[in-house]
């Protein structure tokens, strides 16, 4: 017969005294191992995937808009065409009618609020609903059709605000928030990721450079809020391209350039950008091999009496550097010259049938762009 060291019957006796008193617990309690297993089991809370705090502390400051326009009854279509009935032809003009649209906007500071110059353009009446119910008209105060933001702000008391981030630490793969008023039916977010930085030519406005990402930005978002899991401003929703069935990907501006824009309307009720005088055109083409070297953007027109012409730019000329800064595109040579202050000198440097030379231009305040009737 094998004797146990009394140290070791000690603690035997202990967890058979243990088990035990474990029965009985569980035979008078049921419910006690059903409740240990399932603490056992459970997901701690901060394991959770949830968006939930960076929506409470932004969507209060998403807002709906609503406008009224008076509109004809057929729109003014591409290249001059014109449906019958129109004064042009001899036949009766169709009486104009009142067109209702909605959009979004963000509350940024003091009231004001940012948006798409396309959701408020030509608006008789710009009504702005808060999230917490309250109704009010917008006062516009100002435009910028070439970035496609618009300004507005509302007299009210304790007004929510969003906090803004910076749109050059936004890195691809990044999750983000859409919050906006969709087709109307209130205010709705739509998650996704950044799939790309830097979109631009692509017919939205005339200086682009979006975020894109795979969050649905449907009819109505548009100037909502494009956020970071932080719940800080990120972009501008603006658009959705959408091809048969496919979901479509969305484009925000960036809240950097949306900030410069707004700080600009505030200070000038206008933006105000360098301008040379010309219209261009990239070198390089379609379906030309990456590493074909072509420098430069060829100038297809210049303004009479405009900065280039004064200078001796003429269409032709192939420009290779703005103040010592190389552009290879056409959204370079716009950029790089729209920074520079009107009445500023800057340095061309182009070539002529193969010979360098260089010119200097004083860049003038950028004309506003002009809509198409409507």
């Amino acid at each position: 017969m094998i004797r146990l060291p009394a140290a070791l019957r000690f603690l035997a006796q202990s967890v058979v005294a243990g088990l035990a008193a474990a029965f009985v617990a569980v035979a008078l309690d049921p419910d006690l191992l059903r409740n240990r297993l399932d603490a056992a089991t459970a997901q701690p809370s901060a394991g959770v995937a949830s968006y939930a705090e960076a929506v409470a502390a932004t969507a209060p400051a998403v807002v709906n808009i609503y406008t009224t326009r008076r509109v004809s009854a057929a729109p003014w279509l591409d290249f001059g065409e014109q449906p019958r009935g129109y004064p042009n032809d001899g036949g009766a003009a169709t009486p104009p009618r009142i067109e209702d649209s909605l959009g979004s906007g963000v509350l940024v500071n003091e009231g004001y609020v940012l948006t798409n110059e396309h959701v408020i353009s030509d608006a008789q009446s710009i009504h702005v609903a808060l999230n917490d119910g309250r109704v009010t008209e917008a006062a516009l105060v100002g435009t910028d059709p070439d970035t496609d933001l618009a300004l507005l702000q509302l007299e009210l008391e304790s007004l929510p605000e969003i906090h803004l981030g910076r749109s050059d630490s936004v890195r691809i793969g990044d999750v983000v928030l859409a919050i906006g008023n969709p087709f109307g039916i209130g205010q709705t977010v739509t998650q996704g990721i950044v799939s790309a930085t830097g979109r631009s030519q692509l017919g939205l406005s005339l200086f682009e450079n979006f975020i894109q990402t795979d969050a649905s930005i449907n009819p109505g978002n548009s100037g909502g809020a494009l956020i970071n899991t932080r719940g800080e401003l990120v972009g501008i929703n603006t658009a959705m391209f959408s091809r048969d069935d496919s979901e479509g990907i969305g484009f925000a501006i960036p809240v950097n350039l949306a900030r410069g824009v707004m700080q600009q309307l505030i200070e000038n009720g206008r933006v105000m950008r360098g301008w040379l005088g010309v219209d261009a055109r990239a070198l390089r083409q379609d379906g030309m091999p990456e590493h074909a070297t072509m420098e430069g953007v060829l100038v297809t027109h210049v303004f009479p009496n405009g900065p280039a012409s004064l200078a001796g730019l003429r269409a032709g000329d192939i420009v290779t550097q703005v103040n010592a800064k190389p552009v290879n595109s056409w959204q370079e040579l716009l950029n790089e010259v729209a920074r520079v202050q009107p009445g500023t000198a800057v340095q061309v440097r182009a070539t002529r049938a193969g010979e360098d030379f260089e010119v200097v231009a004083t860049v003038v305040e950028r004309p506003l762009r002009q809509r198409k009737p409507s």
